[in-house]
């Protein structure tokens, strides 16, 4: 299994991104950088997903793993985050299809160092309510929050992820975030 690290990391700009990724498939060693920029967002949207640690690891690991494998394959279009959270779900649906289980957004929350990942939308005293809110979700809209607020991806990650347009994307969020305010207040 690949070592987890402690440091929190934010992934790489795009404009260094490309440069990177090319050295990563030239030189295997490059890779440990692209795994630092992105180790904790993948790791926290699968935890979100699975709320087992020692699951949420094992999937980012096979993720990685995947990801090294498929990097020389990879032509880089400036969505490489929207490629490895392609990886991440396929292998998390692998884990599903064996395990038939899955955990709500609860989860998510646990995993967070400082601000949790819903801490943007509302005050402590409000997590509970939002918590309820959002179990009553469809899958997708859950999936949406997870990918925004715990993943960290921008709005063109999600799109080319989720094989939409961004103005699509952006719409839907936008309307759930206004449809949660309102069941909020």
């Amino acid at each position: 299994m690949i070592g987890f690290r402690t440091v929190e990391t934010k992934p790489m700009p795009p404009d260094g991104l490309s440069e990177l990724i090319a050295a990563a498939q030239q030189d295997p060693a490059a890779f440990g950088k692209l795994y630092d920029c992105y180790l904790q967002p993948v790791y926290r949207y699968l935890y979100s997903r699975l709320g087992n640690a020692h699951e949420a690891e094992d999937i980012t690991s096979l993720t990685f793993i995947a990801a090294y494998e498929a990097l020389p394959k990879y032509r880089e279009q400036g969505q490489f985050a929207a490629w490895l959270f392609r990886i991440a779900r396929s292998k998390m649906n692998d884990h599903f299809r064996r395990n038939r289980y899955e955990v709500d957004l609860e989860a998510a929350e646990r995993t967070a160092a400082g601000e949790d990942a819903l801490g943007v939308f509302i005050q402590d005293e409000e997590l509970k309510r939002l918590r309820s809110v959002i179990k009553e979700l469809n899958p997708e809209e859950q999936d949406l929050i997870r990918l925004r607020y715990v993943a960290d991806l921008s709005f063109v990650e999600m799109a080319d992820l989720l094989g939409k347009r961004e103005d699509a994307v952006k719409k839907s969020m936008y309307r759930l975030l206004a449809r949660l305010k309102s069941q909020m207040e």
